[in-house]
Parts: C-alpha cells; sequence; structure tokens
C-alpha cells in the first residue's frame, strides 16, 4: 500500500486500519513528516516528499520503485492520493503562494503519482483511491480553489476508472465530508467550524473507504448525511449552489464560526 499523507488525519487512519486488516501489508508513506511509528511497525516505511514539487515527486518515485523491487517485488499496489489541504477566504487572500501550491499538491501531484505509478500497478494489478470531498459537488466561495481542486479529483478518477476497465486496475473516489483531522485549523478556520452532529472520525471514513474499494465502486460518499447533502447539491443550478454556498460559508469568514 502507497499513501501520501499518512503522518496525521486520515492518511493516518488508512496506515492503521491497512495494519489491523493486513498485519503483513508492506506500507509506504510519501509525505514531509514521517508518521509516528511503534515498534510493531516493522513493514511501515516513510519516503520524504514534498509533493508540492514535480522534482521530489520524480525522486522519490525512483526510490520507491527500488524499494518495491527489493522488498515486495509481486502482488497488488493499493496507491491512496490523500495528500491535500485548503483555505479560507476570498481569493487570493490570505496568500496567493498558498492559492498555487493547494493546486500543485490537490490536483498536479495526484496526477504526476499516479501517472508514475499506473505501469506498475497495471503489471501487477492493484487500486487507486483518491480522496476528494463533498465540497466536489457544488462551487464553494470563500474556499474557492479548494473546493474546484476536489471536484477535479472527483471527474478525473471517475473517468479514469472507466479507462482501466480491464486493466487489472480500479479507481475509486472518496468523498468525505467534515473530518475530525487538522483540516480546518490549517485551513485558517478554528475547531468551532466543526459541526459535532456533522462530523465524522477519520476511522468512520477510512473504514467506509475500504468497504467501496471491497465492493468494486468507483464513488464513496461518506456518511448518510453527506449523501442527502451531495445529493440536493448536484440537483440545483450550478449559480444557486454557489450563492448558497458562500452564505454558508461565509458565516466563518465573518467570523461566526472561526476562533
Amino acid at each position: 500500500m502507497i499513501v501520501t499523507g499518512g503522518s496525521s488525519g486520515i492518511g493516518k487512519s488508512f496506515i492503521e486500519l491497512g495494519q489491523k486488516l493486513k498485519p503483513e501489508l508492506v506500507i509506504c508513506n510519501l509525505s514531509r513528516r514521517s508518521p509516528v511509528k511503534n515498534s510493531s511497525d516493522q513493514k511501515l516505511n516513510h519516503f520524504s516528499c514534498d509533493l508540492s514539487h514535480p522534482e521530489e515527486i520524480d525522486r522519490t518515485v525512483r526510490e520507491l520503485e527500488a524499494f518495491l523491487e527489493r522488498t515486495a517485488p509481486a502482488g497488488p499496489i493499493l496507491l491512496i492520493n490523500n495528500s491535500g489541504f485548503g483555505s479560507f477566504g476570498r481569493f487570493p487572500t490570505p496568500d496567493l503562494g498558498r492559492e498555487l501550491a493547494m493546486v500543485d499538491v490537490n490536483i498536479r501531484a495526484v496526477v504526476h503519482l499516479t501517472g508514475l505509478l499506473l505501469p506498475r500497478l497495471k503489471s501487477r494489478g492493484g487500486a487507486i483511491m483518491n480522496i476528494a470531498s463533498v465540497m466536489a459537488f457544488q462551487p464553494t466561495p470563500f474556499s474557492a480553489t479548494y473546493g474546484a481542486s476536489k471536484a477535479f479529483v472527483l471527474h478525473w478518477t471517475l473517468a479514469l476508472h472507466e479507462e482501466l476497465r480491464g486493466s487489472g486496475v480500479r479507481a475509486l473516489a472518496v468523498c468525505p465530508g467534515t473530518t475530525t483531522t487538522e483540516f480546518f485549523r490549517t485551513a485558517g478556520l478554528g475547531d468551532s467550524a466543526i459541526l459535532p452532529a456533522l462530523a465524522m472520525t477519520t476511522e468512520e471514513v477510512v473504514t467506509l473507504a475500504f468497504r467501496a474499494l471491497a465492493a468494486g465502486r468507483s464513488q464513496i460518499v461518506t456518511g448518510w448525511k453527506n449523501k442527502v447533502y451531495t445529493f440536493a447539491a448536484s440537483r440545483i443550478s450550478k449559480p444557486l449552489a454557489a450563492r448558497i454556498s458562500g452564505k454558508v460559508l461565509g458565516r466563518f469568514r465573518l467570523g461566526k464560526g472561526a476562533s
């Protein structure tokens, strides 16, 4: 299993649940920070990589493929493109550089890493799991770049899944809603932006993702409340969806949901 961003949040839960389901699983994490390991994590391997830099992805994939040849030369591969981050504000605030880095990590790195590893997946079999978001289903004012980046991930994954039919490789888009991670803090919002009634734990999201993968699905929206939300968002016009989203998300920008 190859996962990006496994040092925290959903990525960390993918590693932990993967270890529980299959203790012999060889896990490779690609991120800037190394996951915290204990003495039993002998099969957890960290590859330091800043996914916002293409040259680092090229270097890391060369190291990763050499490692796989030595350590796990056979068997299917699960690639989980999990890394991503968001921001909150009126574009291009708070920082245009951060917006551009978001495009690099949330979109370009997913395409880049998948493209480099796809030949190996096709030769060995496996699956690609890309983490999108419920925000992929409508325009998201005050989080415009993030929402659009996740819309790309969703539609690209579904198209890729169709292209891969008959190849021995599948693709799955996972669309979580509010999840108890560090996302809101790094996006510039406080923990008060998380509504407990709507939030899911990372363990719940990952469990549903693995079940969807086992069922051969190409898309999963985690949790029935998120399913209702995305169903409604996809049934109204995009301009109206943008207007409603702007009013909801704007409340946090005005300080009613931020710390």
